[in-house]
């Protein structure tokens, strides 16, 4: 029997709800394992190597880090209905870096300045380990205005690009929906106050209830403890890939260490199993659960030597 699809989520992270949506799009069943929002996280440190953010995928003892890699392993293990209709791959791939970053960020802010005074200080500390920096509710508070701004002006590419009649960015439902449909996602889960501000933007409301009726595909709850046992029953099945065009010389047996480019810096260490320009794939050993494979993209992360 195959190992199954493994999420270790929570259920306000809008970056877990990209992948629930794309599960839903691909009409898939998986494990569910609600992790809480701040460390500690017992029984996913062990799987991770250390990494922290949220989600993380398991599949047997292979350990999928970051959405960006997640979402490539969902698309090569089921193929159809494609994220990239048309073959189209480069602008839907590319949109993440967008809705990731300078549009998740804005986000963030307005969420928490608006929330400011209902944020706990245990949530508050665990993001200021997460993020290396303070977490200043207070200076998202007074940052409102300029963020309100920032939303609406994101929020516009969205509207502009649904404005010819077409019902999804791209014409089908692509990766590129669900990139964007992140932040909206955010904002509509967190604040009372978002019919207002998603009231000019009618193309995008539609958009947003027809992703919404796609649903996550098919949910089962399962504990972490019970994840950690499938991962130590289990061997990685990841294949030994080198790359011939990698620009360090970077070759399978190198020891090195994977960390975020931006938050979360914790380094992963282990020895190259596979790699390629959008993906490294590192062994290491954990000694609750046996050998692991943790798998990373490239574009967003460092690969330090040694």
């Amino acid at each position: 029997m195959p190992d199954p699809i493994i999420l270790h989520h929570f259920d306000q992270s809008p970056f877990s709800e990209k992948i629930r949506v794309i599960f839903g799009l691909k009409h898939m069943a998986w494990r569910s394992v609600r992790i809480s929002r701040i460390m500690p996280r017992p029984d996913l440190m062990p799987l991770t190597g250390g990494y922290r953010r949220t989600p993380v995928m398991q599949i047997g003892a292979d350990i999928y880090c970051d959405t960006q890699i997640i979402v490539r392993a969902l698309e090569a293990r089921c193929p159809t209905p494609t994220l990239f209709p048309a073959g189209r791959a480069g602008i839907p791939w590319s949109l993440g870096m967008w809705t990731d970053r300078p549009f998740f960020q804005n986000t963030v802010n307005l969420v928490f300045g608006t929330l400011a005074d209902k944020v706990p200080r245990d949530f508050i500390d665990d993001r200021e380990r997460l993020r290396g920096a303070k977490f200043d509710v207070a200076a998202m508070k007074a940052a409102i205005p300029q963020m309100r701004d920032q939303f609406r002006a994101h929020v516009g590419w969205i509207e502009a690009q649904l404005g010819n009649g077409q019902n999804w960015l791209l014409g089908e439902p692509s990766l590129a929906d669900v990139h964007a449909y992140m932040n909206v996602w955010y904002v509509r889960s967190s604040l009372p106050g978002a019919d207002q501000l998603l009231a000019r933007f009618p193309l995008t409301v539609a958009w947003e209830r027809r992703i919404q009726a796609i649903g996550h595909g098919s949910r089962s709850e399962m504990s972490s403890g019970e994840a950690v046992d499938i991962a130590a029953r289990a061997s990685p099945q990841s294949p030994t890939l080198a790359d011939p065009d990698d620009p360090n010389g970077r070759q399978p047996g190198d020891r090195v260490s994977v960390v975020p480019d931006d938050y979360g810096k914790v380094e992963v260490r282990g020895e190259i199993v596979s790699l390629s320009a959008q993906h490294i794939a590192i062994r290491r050993h954990d000694d609750r659960v046996g050998e692991i494979v943790v798998h990373f993209p490239r574009a967003g992360f460092h690969i330090i030597p040694g």
